[in-house]
């Protein structure tokens, strides 16, 4: 009987490390495709192969009542500590992409961004779909997403469920580490995770 629970225990603790092992290996070989071009809240393009710098990035949708914005505001508070260390802009940016993009058209992200008193400038970038090309942007927009291993869906009531991490993505669009969202997102952890990748 104890040689059963032991084989047993071995059995369940091999599976945990595999599983564990999977999804350490998967996060780090994720990465965002360069060709990929969405439009900005000031209705300019935007490709992620463009910029060669860190990137710190957000999924959003303006209605979201609590863990969307709590997050916004919490990165504000993190763009302040990184300009004291005179990083944001040069060697790091955030990125904000929506996943309604049919609701969060440039004028609505540019609302909430003056919600939060986000400057207007190339350093925090805040990303949509194109009206006219709304539903191949929506598929981009997905496929940034699911790079990432960010998932949601609206179950049709327009309150999305999401996945609740900002990821950190270097230079080239590859995976380096994620930080939980809402109340739980560390800006000192994560402060210190960007400066540990600068220096």
């Amino acid at each position: 009987m104890k040689k059963i629970y032991i084989i047993c225990s071995l059995a369940v603790f091999i599976l945990i490390t595999a599983g564990i092992s999977y999804f350490l290996i998967r996060d780090a070989s994720s990465k965002v495709p360069a060709n990929i071009t969405l439009l900005k809240h000031n209705g300019e393009s935007y490709s992620f192969g463009e910029d060669k710098k860190l990137k710190l990035v957000e999924f959003i949708y303006t209605h979201c009542p609590d863990i969307c914005p709590t997050t916004t505001q919490k990165m504000v508070q993190l763009q302040s500590d990184l300009e004291k260390s005179d990083v944001f802009g040069k060697e790091i940016e955030f990125v904000t992409i929506t996943i309604d993009p049919y609701r969060d058209t440039p004028e609505v992200l540019q609302k909430y961004m003056n919600a939060f008193e986000i400057q207007n400038s190339d350093n925090w970038i805040f990303l949509t779909g194109n009206q006219e090309t709304i539903k191949e942007d929506q598929k981009k927009i997905r496929e940034v997403a699911e790079s990432l291993q960010f998932q949601y869906k609206d179950p049709g009531n327009g309150q999305f469920v999401h996945t609740s991490f900002t990821y950190l993505i270097d230079e080239n669009n590859q995976y380096i580490s994620k930080f939980p969202m809402g109340e739980e997102f560390n800006k000192q952890e994560v402060y210190d995770e960007i400066m540990d990748e600068i220096e």
